[in-house]
């Protein structure tokens, strides 16, 4: 049997490969709505990363009208170990997808949509100005509806990110995904530093969009380790903060090394609301867009400019 001891000493033995703790249990319910929303991405040939990374939460995030659009395909450039998402050579590159994911939140009456994508090295902005169309199109059809964009590192490059911020979603979202000690091994391509890099040059560019970032645990990460990635974070001027239990997809993706007791996630809560983060979600089943539109809210609302007015870019 494996023993873990978390940060205050509470022993823990859970083996990875048993049967996962009763807090990560869920309730599948394909109601009517469920079973609407997923006739309409088919119809409209749309991906959400809900379906593609097997996100627990799809269920009560699509009844709640919030949902997660994958654009620029469903193949990823990268490989990283902890995604369901799959890897290989892109084919598709879609420039009429902007317009049906605006038709799709409107069907849906969405009142907050994430916008994220598979990593596309293989095209010269990676994919930002299709990410920008997205935000002017769903804006356009939507006023209502608040727009997030969770984006890729774009290989570290500041034009992308001016792309993307200068269309003016309501909240920037990049994930650093794991400590820093671990990113080599749990992200394909991707580097801890540039992913705060990126977060720290949003700041700067637009300081009016909230930027927001989230990590998973239980993949051998220490308490301490976790404390130093908030303080990162923190220090790249991040607003919100999200924490989840990794969750192995599949037998081939990294193992689960350590399931974090629901106490504990609440400790994370404290600890980053302490160092000054405007809303932090933590929990078990927490993924970056779980109870998004809330987050938002924490973070002062919606953010966008009057008639006329530009967003505020350097």
């Amino acid at each position: 049997m494996y023993l873990w001891y978390n940060t205050h000493d509470e022993v823990m033995a859970i083996k990875p490969t048993e049967r996962k703790p009763d807090w990560l249990k869920i309730r599948l319910t394909k109601g009517e709505q469920f079973k609407a929303l997923k006739q309409l991405m088919r119809a409209k040939s749309l991906h959400t990363v809900c379906e593609e990374a097997k996100c627990p939460n799809i269920h009560e995030c699509w009844a709640g009208r919030t949902a997660t659009f994958m654009i620029l395909g469903n193949v990823c450039t990268r490989a990283c170990r902890f995604c369901a998402v799959s890897s290989g050579r892109p084919t598709e590159l879609d420039l009429q997808e902007p317009g049906r994911v605006a038709e799709a939140v409107v069907q849906m009456g969405l009142r907050h949509v994430v916008i994220t994508s598979v990593a596309r090295d293989d095209l010269s902005d990676g994919g930002a100005s299709v990410f920008a169309e997205t935000i002017r199109r769903v804006k356009e059809a939507s006023p209502q509806c608040s727009v997030e964009v969770l984006i890729p590192d774009f290989a570290g490059e500041e034009k992308p990110l001016r792309l993307v911020l200068e269309a003016g979603p309501d909240v920037l979202n990049h994930n650093v995904e794991t400590v820093e000690r671990l990113s080599g091994r749990v992200r394909a391509k991707a580097k801890y530093r540039r992913s705060l890099e990126l977060l720290r040059r949003s700041k700067m560019i637009a300081p009016g969009i909230p930027t927001k970032s989230g990590l998973m645990v239980g993949l051998g990460e220490t308490a301490d380790e976790v404390l130093k990635t908030m303080d990162d974070l923190r220090g790249a001027g991040v607003d919100l903060l999200t924490i989840g239990q990794y969750l192995q997809p599949t037998p081939h993706h990294l193992r689960v090394e350590k399931y974090y007791l629901p106490d504990e996630f609440r400790r994370f809560r404290e600890e980053g609301l302490k160092r000054g983060f405007r809303h932090v979600e933590a929990g078990p089943l927490v993924r970056s867009s779980y109870h998004a539109r809330e987050q938002l809210a924490s973070a002062g609302g919606t953010r966008e400019p009057a008639p006329g007015q530009d967003v505020p870019v350097s």
